[in-house]
């Protein structure tokens, strides 16, 4: 079985980029049920249809009949299950924005090609007096619109009507190991879109990572971490430090993650002290002496992240935040005019890197 390729298509400002894009945006938009038609208990094709109001509302919702389907319900579960363990097994990145309930939900993310957020300027002061008439500095509060392209991630499989119909002819499981690796691949793509050190374009929005947004901050790295005669533990927390009263210098107070590359994971499981010890048991290592400074909640290794490239990020929703218009799941995408069935574990979420108007920003990158 070979690694399935990850494609990210873009809709935004009336355009659309990819073969999924563009067949949500000239369907003006589309229920992700509709990618799911399952037989039903006579062999009907059906889809579950939204009739308008409150998505949240059952009632809302009704059975259609459709024109083709190849899954049972249950074994749609089946695939679903083994699509929802994985994404539970979540990377670094996106697992903390999780953690620290850094999502924006903007509902059906099929119906949303870009979403517009506004930023503002600190323009207010405050005033003190005894009768709280006098009127404070009246500045007007300016206010900028930008735009967020919605991203389709997705990664296709194939599904083989034969091995389909031999597993129900024996009673057998299906075999979802390819659904498996493409949701695999999705998550590993979006926990990508957060460590790349590109930007990704589309019309008149921007995609940023921690480390392609213009405004990050930096410190400079005199000695590469790894190096163990140039640079010594005390070296690599004065780093940290360093990086943290940068974040403080634009009046971001964290709390922070940090974030190291690979080449850094066994150099912080080294000792704090050479030979240190205490009751006669192991001492503190770099990553435990890392996290006895206030306001660092974490450490974490990110593959994606550039060799000797340290990132350090206040996780607040000023600074962070994912927003997420579809939730990871299974669908159904036709080929060929229908002679093929492929299915596919898509998703729409993009992290969304923010600073303000002045170009302020809790996020530090040491390299």
């Amino acid at each position: 079985m070979g690694k399935q390729n990850v494609s990210i298509d873009y809709m935004g400002g009336g355009h659309a980029q990819g073969r999924v894009a563009k067949a949500i945006a000239t369907s003006g938009g589309m229920s992700p049920s509709e990618f799911r038609p399952y037989l039903d208990k006579k062999g009907r094709p059906t889809v579950v249809a939204h009739s308008g109001g409150d998505r949240l509302d059952k009632k809302n919702w009704m059975k259609v009949y459709s024109d083709k389907a190849v899954l049972r319900k249950d074994e749609w579960k089946m695939f679903d299950d083994a699509v929802h363990q994985v994404a539970e097994k979540r990377l670094n990145g996106i697992e903390d924005l999780e953690q620290a309930g850094l999502v924006h939900n903007i509902g059906d993310g099929m119906s949303f090609t870009v979403m517009e957020w506004e930023d503002m300027g600190d323009a207010l002061e405050a005033e003190i007096s005894m009768d709280g008439v006098t009127r404070a500095q009246n500045s007007r509060i300016e206010f900028g619109m930008n735009y967020l392209p919605l991203p389709i991630i997705h990664a296709d499989y194939e599904l083989n009507l034969r091995f389909l119909k031999n597993s129900r002819n024996r009673g057998q499981a299906l075999d979802t190991t390819m659904a498996e690796r493409a949701a695999r691949r999705v998550n590993e793509k979006l926990e990508e879109l957060l460590f790349t050190d590109k930007e990704y374009s589309f019309k008149n929005g921007k995609i940023y990572s921690y480390l392609s947004h213009p405004d990050v901050n930096t410190v400079v790295l005199d000695n590469n971490w790894d190096d163990t005669a140039a640079c010594s533990p005390e070296d690599i927390k004065n780093d940290v430090l360093a990086m943290k009263q940068a974040s403080i210098n634009k009046h971001f107070f964290g709390p922070w993650k940090l974030y190291v590359p690979t080449n850094y994971e066994t150099r912080l499981d080294d000792d704090y002290f050479s030979g240190e010890a205490t009751g006669g048991g192991r001492g503190r290592t770099i990553r435990q002496r890392i996290l006895d400074i206030e306001g660092i909640t974490g450490v974490k290794v990110i593959d994606t992240l550039p060799a000797n490239t340290v990132c350090l990020v206040q996780m607040t929703s000023d600074v962070v935040r994912l927003v997420r218009g579809m939730g990871i799941q299974n669908a159904q995408w036709e080929r060929e005019g229908g002679f093929i069935q492929q299915y596919k574990v898509m998703t729409i979420q993009v992290p969304q890197v923010r600073s303000d108007q002045n170009g302020n920003t809790g996020i530090v990158i040491l390299s």
